[in-house]
């Protein structure tokens, strides 16, 4: 299949999209003002239900709605649309991007390291072990979620965007941490980029096996969105070729997969990439979050895992949508996840059991809820860090007061007095720290992140 992308600029050229009300398109070109909209043809051929419009997940997940804007919200935009001033179109959807908290958990302010006091902004570094890196070529997605949590990496403001070029910084900074294992290089997606422009990252890592990095995770939505980039795109055997490199070099191989809803999975061209992928050596993970509208039905979950063992993959987180964007359209109380949750593991065998959740990626790291117990008559909400600024808490139980109406954690008080320090300013009172070692250690003490 030829690819053909569809943006808000040409998406009506979509043939099923002429079955739609006038009124409906000039909403969505509203909504697509604020959110970046893009598909493809394999999206809209393949995975969508076209019966089933506008009910279908998958239709759900790539195309903007109309209740992910408040009415009134909306109905001005629409207007602008309408009217066809493009201009003010441009200026009210821009207000508004900026107020709906376009980089989540402190991705910008907390993450990003200073290296001989210059800001690497390609790099995230939030956990000791694991640093991130956005390629700037591979800022850009096949297509894009409508919930996804990096939406202003694609909206044209450079100040909100991380994108690194040079890959000799990334090794330089990673010898000097040789705490960091995880290369994690994300997007985006890193998988829209051709082979060519993938192996000038990842090659010179190869080569100089910097600090003690051994394992390289790739973040892509390709499995779902474009199987065609490991099966019959022109450098699909190139691409499947470096794969095995990374391999050979002695680097543990995992693609992180989002398979949001089973539909993904079941097409003939998503079981041919996952073998070619498996045969190169490499490991795949599966991720997503649980969204109303979209997944929040704990018999799909059960049923995708499944799957995803069968294939021999290995599910591995359901996340809670950040708190970002239009969250709102598709968020289900901390209450009702995890009885979605909790339904879905107990139809799996141990071999399913891989998968952490529901797991909220906040300030401090990623908290778990573990679970709903009652202690002397009260509900409480039990929690964990899985992950942490500060290791020190990681895998530590504490506890919430229990709210049925709450939908992140910041919706959610300390139980007891010990359990305060989980929950001041939503960070740990200890500030995560990456090793310093340029010699500044008052800066350390500062509380400063000096490298």
């Amino acid at each position: 299949m030829k690819y053909k992308a569809y943006t808000s600029r040409n998406f009506e050229e979509i043939p099923q999209i002429s079955t739609l009300s006038s009124k409906t398109i000039e909403e969505m070109k509203a909504v697509a003002a604020v959110f970046p909209f893009k598909t493809n043809n394999y999206v809209v051929e393949q995975l969508i239900n076209w019966n089933n419009i506008p009910a279908d997940p998958v239709y759900q997940l790539t195309f903007p709605q109309p209740g992910m804007l408040p009415k009134n919200i909306l109905d001005k935009l629409t207007d602008a649309v309408r009217s066809g001033d493009s201009e003010q179109l441009a200026v009210q959807a821009r207000n508004i991007q900026m107020e709906m908290n376009p980089q989540p958990a402190g991705q910008l302010e907390l993450n990003v390291p200073e290296y001989y006091n210059q800001p690497l902004s390609g790099l995230q570094h939030k956990y000791r072990e694991t640093v991130l890196f956005f390629p700037e070529h591979g800022q850009t997605c096949h297509a894009y979620c409508t919930y996804c949590f990096r939406w202003a990496q694609f909206i044209g403001i450079d100040e909100l965007k991380m994108a690194g070029r040079e890959t000799e910084i990334l090794i330089d900074y990673l010898e000097d941490h040789p705490e960091v294992t995880d290369l994690l290089i994300t997007g985006g997606d890193p998988m829209f980029m051709r082979t060519k422009l993938v192996r000038r990252y990842i090659e010179p890592i190869l080569r100089k096996k910097p600090g003690g990095l051994q394992t390289i995770r790739i973040g892509t939505k390709a499995l779902s969105y474009w199987p065609y980039r490991f099966t019959t795109d022109s450098d699909a055997p190139e691409l499947l070729d470096l794969f095995r490199e990374v391999a050979a070099a002695g680097f543990n191989l995992s693609v992180m997969a989002h398979f949001t809803h089973i539909v993904e999975m079941e097409t003939e061209e998503a079981a041919a990439a996952i073998e070619l992928i498996k045969s190169t050596g490499a490991v795949i993970r599966c991720q997503s979050p649980i969204l109303k509208q979209i997944n929040d039905d704990a018999d799909m979950w059960a049923e995708m895992w499944k799957k995803q063992v069968h294939f021999g993959l290995i599910p591995y987180y359901m996340f809670v949508a950040r708190d970002t964007g239009p969250k709102s359209y598709f968020t289900l109380t901390l209450d009702e996840t995890y009885r979605i949750f909790s339904k879905a593991m107990r139809q799996v065998t141990g071999l399913a059991r891989t998968v952490r959740g529901p797991s909220m990626s906040t300030k401090a790291g990623k908290v778990l809820l573990v679970g709903i117990s009652e202690i002397n008559g009260e509900q409480f909400y039990a929690l964990k860090f899985i992950q942490a600024r500060d290791t020190e808490l990681v895998n530590k139980v504490f506890y919430a007061k229990y709210n049925p109406d709450a939908v992140w954690i910041t919706d959610l008080k300390p139980a007891f007095d010990s359990d305060r320090r989980f929950f001041t300013g939503q960070k740990p009172e200890v500030e995560f720290l990456l090793p310093c070692r340029s010699g500044r250690d008052s800066e350390v003490e500062a509380g400063k992140n000096c490298c």
